[in-house]
């Protein structure tokens, strides 16, 4: 199926979560926040939050500094 994922199209596997892309994608869940069609995601759902074709996801990473 394809997505879009922080405005880029991507082919992805049918039937998967948005758990299942941040760990194909090497990205660690504790230090991102998660937009599926324009909602946000609490993280507890990533592995139970299943992705269909055309969704339009974000994924932004928190940044410490100073």
């Amino acid at each position: 199926m394809r997505i879009v994922l922080n405005g880029d199209s991507v082919e992805t596997a049918d039937g998967g979560t948005v758990g299942e892309l941040l760990q194909q994608l090497g990205i660690s869940r504790e230090r991102v926040a998660v937009e599926l069609n324009a909602d946000i995601v609490p993280k507890v759902d990533y592995d139970r939050r299943p992705l269909s074709d055309s969704d339009k996801i974000e994924i932004v990473h928190f940044v410490g500094g100073g």
